[in-house]
């Protein structure tokens, strides 16, 4: 598939996510507290809470329902009551944009 086009670098600020609907599917993009970029499913694996919204600190996110602390740069659950992992994508920055393989 093509590299889709997200959104501008500067449309994160540092330890911060967001929300990105594609093809009827809900991303969140992630910004670290290093300036990198990454990309995963968008909802909580446990009650489908956008996780964009959540507390990004470091590489992980906080499901702002109940808790949950994902680590985006591998989709991996490190705290319940969510027990599957995010799905991750490929992203690069490239041109002034955040890509992603879909």
């Amino acid at each position: 598939m093509p590299w889709i086009d997200a959104c501008g670098p500067d449309d994160l600020e540092e330890e911060s996510g967001l929300r990105f609907d594609h093809g009827g599917k809900t991303f969140a993009i992630f910004r670290n507290h290093q300036n990198q970029f990454y990309c995963t499913d968008g909802l909580c694996t446990h009650e489908a809470i956008h996780l964009a919204d959540g507390l990004v600190m470091e590489n992980t996110v906080e499901c702002p329902k109940h808790s949950s602390i994902f680590d985006f740069t591998t989709g991996e659950v490190e705290t319940p009551p969510a027990c599957e992992s995010l799905r991750t994508y490929v992203l690069k920055v490239e041109g002034g944009r955040v890509m992603i393989d879909l």
